[in-house]
């Protein structure tokens, strides 16, 4: 007999939640697998309003997400992820602010609402009108709050409008999601510099009783090598905000960036395309400009970064779109010093690295002795990480900060302030726009919190129904996945085209067909079982084992289990003088979920009913106390 002995996990609300991967890996736990399922079956209104009722910013998920859902895909185990975000744009163009009144869009949205909120009316302030300002302020203005967010450029939106390339974000699409936050009522005053225009003092002046701080990164770190001052420097972050408001900017014709990252590809990328001439005197007009300064001449676009091909963290489809486009890759290079000559930039002499990260995982960069190649550059642009401004923070003298960002509660984004907070990238530093949205919303929960003196409890309760016949579509294990069409690499560099195409109806049904169906989960009933081993004869994957309890690895919780289900303490079941009925009380049919593939071949064949395929919902109900 065996004596290996399985580790289980007992399952619990949150483990039937953490199986539906996509939803779990989601910070704002959007049901990625309930629209795609949706899609799949051709009810793409149902789809839309899934999308759309976490995230406020749900058609800009659908073009430029970071997509952690897909990280999570369980199909990814198999061959390749769900192309999810894709899916989620293929229904807000029919449904989404895009397809006509973004203020009908609201009305799809979970977050709360209080209609007896006492508080309602109370003034709270935003600093910074990006995603995770935005966000919060469409939170607090649904509980009935008056929002007021201040914002120093001449647009919302933040990165959304200056970090994003425009071949991959249409600015108008910004708007029209900016607009239908705005038609709950949330007042937005732009060209509004906190700290010269109006001071955090005054805004308490003014009857403000909270205050969130939502400023993003908004300059680039520097490099501290030789001839990093010279002419012909600059910020690779600057340079996209110059670029998406309409400023020309001459980069000569030779261009290195360094880094390696998703942005330093955003910064590549836009070097390379058409040059054009902005005349716009409203930066949404030249955001949709096809004049706008796109190209700045650059015949060559290099990109030095630290990583080997294989290690770069920027997406794959970026590296291949990039190189597609003509940027030149140097891996495994690091910056040594920049080549200058009277001042202005020359080249970039670089030198081979041995290692990336040291053996306990950290990074911390080795290099050969010997100095490596120099590449000739007239601009040399800074894409390694982002900084903030926090010169107007002066009034806030007991504010903390660690590290170069606001300290806060990562739980409830409090701060060292009682009536300030913190989210967003000023707090947490560069993360994924879906993880601004989510900070923002546990912003306006402690600002709710605070407002009114409470805690807000939040109560989960799961269900299991069981559908009349379970069933996957024929062959949906030998569908690939297919990407997105893109525009050929000629035509990226006409003026400000986007480059990704929407899914044609067909081509969106059958991804979505691909979808494991996460929600619907194996359940196994003991009193019916005959132990006949005939789901695990059936399994075409292997997931599943009977097993005597006594090759069952001991904890507290099955411990408890057992003991309320047989009498017996778990430690007895191992006993050597214990009675022989007692050590064969019972088996235990285990599952690895990980290998599940919902086929539902098991309980098809079990003869007593004992396997049932079962949709599981979760419900979340929030009480303030």
């Amino acid at each position: 007999m065996s004596n290996r002995q399985f580790r289980v996990e007992i399952p619990d609300i949150e483990y039937w939640q953490r199986q539906i991967k996509c939803q779990w890996g989601c910070p704002v736990r959007t049901d990625a697998r309930g629209y795609v399922v949706a899609i799949a079956e051709g009810r793409y209104l149902d789809a839309y309003r899934i999308a759309r009722a976490p995230n406020p910013f749900a058609s800009i998920c659908g073009r430029v997400c970071g997509a952690p859902c897909e990280v999570e895909c369980r199909r990814g185990s198999i061959d390749e992820p769900v192309t999810i975000r894709a899916l989620k744009r293929f229904v807000t163009e029919k449904y989404g602010v895009e397809s006509g009144d973004p203020a009908a869009t609201i009305a799809f949205s979970t977050a709360r609402r209080d209609p007896a909120n006492p508080r309602a009316g109370t003034k709270v302030a935003v600093i910074g009108a990006g995603v995770a300002g935005m966000t919060a302020a469409h939170d607090l203005a649904l509980l009935g709050y008056r929002v007021t967010v201040f914002e120093r450029d001449s647009f919302a939106g933040g990165m959304l409008m200056t970090g994003v390339p425009v071949y991959r974000l249409p600015r108008d699409l910004v708007r029209m999601e900016i607009d239908a936050i705005l038609s709950l009522g949330v007042e937005l005053k732009l060209n509004t510099a906190v700290g010269t225009d109006i001071t955090i003092p005054r805004m308490q002046q003014e009857g403000f009783e909270a205050i969130l701080i939502a400023s993003g990164l908004q300059k680039g770190r520097d490099l501290s090598i030789e001839g990093s001052g010279a002419d012909g420097v600059i910020h690779g972050i600057d340079f996209l905000k110059a670029v998406n408001t309409g400023r020309p900017v001459h980069l000569g014709e030779r261009v290195v960036v360094i880094g390696g990252g998703n942005v330093a590809f955003d910064v590549a990328r836009s070097a390379v395309r058409t040059p054009g001439r902005s005349s716009a005197q409203d930066f949404y007009e030249a955001a949709d400009s096809s004049r706008m300064a796109l190209r700045t001449g650059a015949k060559e676009v290099h990109l030095v970064c630290l990583e080997s091909r294989e290690e770069m963290p920027a997406d794959e489809i970026e590296i291949r779109e990039g190189t597609e486009e003509g940027v030149t890759l140097h891996t495994s290079r690091g910056p040594l010093r920049i080549v200058t000559e009277n001042g202005k930039v020359t080249g970039l002499a670089t030198r081979r690295v041995k290692s990336v990260f040291d053996a306990s995982g950290r990074f911390n960069p080795s290099f050969e002795e010997e100095p490596g190649e120099t590449i000739p550059a007239d601009t040399v642009m800074l894409s390694i990480g982002q900084s903030a401004d926090f010169g107007f923070l002066k009034d806030l003298p007991d504010l903390r900060m660690s590290r170069g960002l606001i300290e806060i509660d990562p739980a409830t984004k409090r701060t060292s302030v009682p009536w300030v907070f913190a989210s967003g990238d000023v707090a947490e530093g560069a993360r994924l726009f879906i993880n601004a949205v989510a900070s923002g919303q546990r912003a306006a929960v402690s600002i709710d919190e605070y407002l009114r003196r409470g805690t807000l409890i939040e109560e989960r309760t799961g269900q299991f129904t069981e559908p009349p016949g379970h069933t996957m579509t024929p062959g949906y294990l030998q569908f690939d996945r297919v990407n997105p069409p893109v525009i050929e690499p000629p035509e990226r560099f006409a003026g400000t085209k986007i480059i990704e195409q929407n899914f044609e109806e067909e081509v969106a049904r059958e991804q979505g067909e691909r979808c494991l169906k996460c929600h619907i989960d194996t359940i196994f009933n003991g009193d019916l079982c005959i132990l006949c081993n005939g789901c695990v004869d059936v399994c075409p994957t292997y997931c599943l084992a009977l097993v005597p309890l006594t090759q069952i690895a001991s904890e507290p919780r099955l411990e408890e289990a057992l003991l309320r289900r047989y009498g017996i303490d778990a430690p007895d079941q191992r006993r050597d003088d214990i009675p022989a009925a007692v050590r064969s009380a019972g088996s235990a049919m285990l599952k690895d979920e990980e290998l599940c593939i919902r086929c539902g071949f098991c309980a098809k064949r079990c003869p007593t009913g004992a396997v049932t395929m079962e949709h599981f919902a979760c419900q979340h109900q929030f009480t303030l106390h």
